[in-house]
């Protein structure tokens, strides 16, 4: 963070710093140098909210360089402009290692060594001089919290417009800071992590007054190497939830492997987890692409959402597709081609289009993830429209609801996620009620009925398979299931009806509706039993 040690910018030099506080990112390389204790700095310090809307475009970038010295922990840096090079020598600054400060290394080193003489013994003073600044501090760390990524064209444009060019022209930028160790209760993973304090002063060039009021800069150190082990976690966990989630698609294929049992289940609820997978799986690719030491780990992740949505969930929606639409089975092929260029036309458009909406209204991320984990519902209504009967199995029902929980929950309620996302407990509680109803319901559907909430009066009259008819207008026949007589001289349940007044065993005819809904005799629809 930054601000004004006074409550706003008294300098009339540079009207445009409106603000009086902001965020800051310091991104800081060291390098030890052949003076004992004495480490070369460089990097960039970037300043957010500085200016007004107009400039404010990827915030104010400083680039500095100075010497850090360990024993007092003293860090002083100067601005470097770029004066006297070219503008095109930017994207190396970080990479290169310049000695041409080297006279002004030993007179702050001096310099120190003097002021704080008095203050140290002089057996410390020989440890200081004896111990190698490598085995001590070998390096600052990276004071980032993320990664900014400009075309030079961009950068060229933004820096010759924005007013810290003509500020690098006519002001000193000086830092002066200190570093210390947060305490080990702090620390993240037992990490070493370390905190910056200090002022950051401009005189001008001509002695001419300040050109803006002094800065009183704070920052604290992420672990690189933490963070990436957390990366590395989560992408291992979301490898297992996606291992799982295959499990789980093959269990509720086996369970409804038929042309009656796939066409109970609701198309739009499969395909709303395709596209979420397939968002997951574009998110960890684009990821792993900009995190090069990260490839590995999220390709990975990427490509078990990938074989998930493109093997295992496309061929599901293709089944129960073709279900649904059991006469179209015996056209020819072109017909069936077109059909399937619609089906993925308009899945791989509504992909694209979500994406499209989800970048222009990206500010309202939780509610669209809200949206998109509402796919238990369009289940629920079909099983009330159709009265169909355990067209998911409980386990796919459970698994698929808790899995597909992990990922959000991570980045929403995990306090220490590696994205450094601040928690919204009270959004995750609502994610977990809402999911959690809709499972609910449906488990109380397949044990229940799929019209159990709905009282009786409003429900549709429904054709019962245990109809009055007449014994002595019909005579002993045969189920054409088991080919066995059927005795219809008693009332009993062990007999039914269907609307085309064929007779079967009841338990032959409950079995056969499982896989076609269709009379066994004239291949009339068969009304839900």
């Amino acid at each position: 963070s930054w601000k004004f040690l006074e409550s706003l910018n008294s300098s009339s030099k540079f009207p445009d710093f409106r603000k009086s506080a902001g965020d800051s990112v310091i991104e800081l390389v060291s390098t030890p140098t052949k003076i004992t204790g004495v480490h070369y700095v460089q990097g960039v310090i970037i300043f957010h909210d500085v200016f007004d809307n107009k400039h404010n475009v990827g915030g104010a970038q400083i680039r500095v360089e100075g010497v850090y010295i360990w024993p007092f922990r003293q860090l002083r840096m100067v601005a470097n402009s770029g004066k006297e090079g070219e503008l095109s020598q930017e994207e190396d600054y970080i990479l290169s290692n310049p000695y041409h400060l080297k006279s002004f290394f030993r007179v702050m080193v001096l310099s120190e060594c003097l002021a704080n003489s008095t203050k140290l013994s002089t057996a410390y003073l020989i440890y200081i001089v004896s111990v190698s600044a490598c085995n001590v501090f070998e390096q600052l760390g990276v004071f980032s919290s993320q990664v900014f990524q400009e075309s030079p064209r961009d950068k060229i444009w933004r820096r010759k417009n924005s007013p810290i060019y003509e500020m690098e022209k006519h002001c000193n930028i000086e830092i002066a800071a200190q570093i210390s160790r947060i305490s080990s209760s702090q620390n993240d993973g037992g990490h070493d992590r370390y905190h910056i304090e200090g002022l950051m002063e401009s005189p001008t060039v001509d002695d001419d007054g300040d050109c803006f009021s002094p800065l009183l800069l704070n920052a604290t150190s992420v672990n690189i190497e933490v963070y990436y082990n957390k990366a590395v976690n989560y992408t291992l966990m979301v490898t297992f939830v996606s291992f799982l989630q295959v499990l789980l698609l093959i269990r509720q294929m086996e369970h409804s492997n038929t042309q009656s049992g796939a066409a109970k289940v609701s198309i739009l609820t499969i395909g709303q987890q395709a596209i979420m997978d397939a968002y997951l799986c574009l998110l960890h690719l684009t990821a792993g692409i900009l995190v090069e030491s990260l490839f590995n780990a999220f390709a990975t992740a990427a490509f078990f959402k990938f074989v998930v949505f493109s093997i295992f969930e496309m061929r599901y929606l293709l089944a129960i597709w073709k279900a649904s639409r059991p006469m179209n089975n015996g056209e020819g092929w072109e017909t069936m081609r077109r059909e399937l260029s619609v089906l993925y036309s308009r899945f791989y458009g509504i992909l694209l289009g979500g994406i499209l909406v989800m970048y222009e209204f990206h500010n309202f991320l939780q509610p669209i993830l809200l949206l998109l984990y509402s796919f238990w519902i369009p289940q629920i209504i079909t099983n009330v429209i159709r009265d169909s009967r355990k067209p998911l199995h409980p386990h796919y029902i459970l698994g698929m609801t808790i899995t597909r929980l992990a990922i959000p929950l991570y980045i929403f309620g995990c306090p220490h996620n590696f994205m450094r996302i601040e928690p919204d407990k009270s959004w995750c509680i609502c994610l977990v009620v809402f999911i959690g109803l809709q499972a609910s319901i449906l488990l109380l559907q397949h044990y229940l009925g799929s019209r159990w909430f709905i009282p009786r009066q409003i429900l549709p009259e429904k054709y019962s398979y245990y109809r009055r008819f007449d014994p002595e207008a019909n005579h002993a026949i045969d189920c054409v299931i088991c080919m066995t007589s059927i005795d219809l001289t008693q009332r009993s349940r062990d007999c039914m009806v269907t609307p085309c007044d064929h007779f079967f065993h009841s338990g032959c005819l409950q079995r056969w509706m499982d896989i076609k809904m269709e009379c066994p005799t004239c291949r009339r629809s068969l009304p839900t039993a």
